[in-house]
């Protein structure tokens, strides 16, 4: 789907000009997001195309996971898969439980003292982080039938 196509289902639940008056933009802008890019002509500037733009020239997936936290929820990059045998599922499931080990562990060990500070809530949010994207790998091999990555992954670790 392109984004303003994305943006016209939008409007459909928000009106433009109730997002353009929250935003303080003219109404016609906000129209203009929903138009298709012109074939020769530059790109609209609608804000989903700038945030694509920011990504793609930082590369850095902390836009899109602040973006997922936004709408109460998480960005989990999509696994590049391979066609394997899926000889590693085992040792892939064992991976997964230890990530979860780790992820307790840090939480005992930050709930020891009856309290979690500010630092230790930072390091289980970053152990979340990587048991969420483990997961979600070991979940998209799981529907595709390849396990080539997670040996691939677990190999580079």
């Amino acid at each position: 789907m392109q984004s303003h196509e994305v943006l016209r289902e939008v409007f459909e639940k928000c009106s433009a000009k109730q997002l353009a008056a929250d935003l303080d933009l003219s109404l016609s802008l906000v129209y203009k997001w929903a138009e298709p890019p012109a074939p020769d002509g530059p790109p609209t500037g609608n804000p989903l195309e700038r945030v694509a733009a920011l990504y793609r020239c930082s590369q850095d997936e902390k836009i899109l996971q602040w973006l997922g936290q936004q709408a109460g929820g998480f960005y989990i990059k999509n696994p590049k898969t391979h066609h394997a045998h899926p000889d590693y599922l085992i040792p892939a499931t064992n991976q997964i439980v230890q990530e979860f080990a780790d992820l307790l562990a840090v939480i005992a060990t930050a709930a020891a003292d009856n309290q979690i500070s500010g630092k230790e809530a930072k390091t289980i949010r970053a152990r979340w982080e990587e048991l969420k994207s483990v997961t979600e790998t070991f979940v998209a091999c799981c529907e595709q039938g390849n396990f080539a990555l997670l040996k691939d992954t677990a190999a580079a670790r």
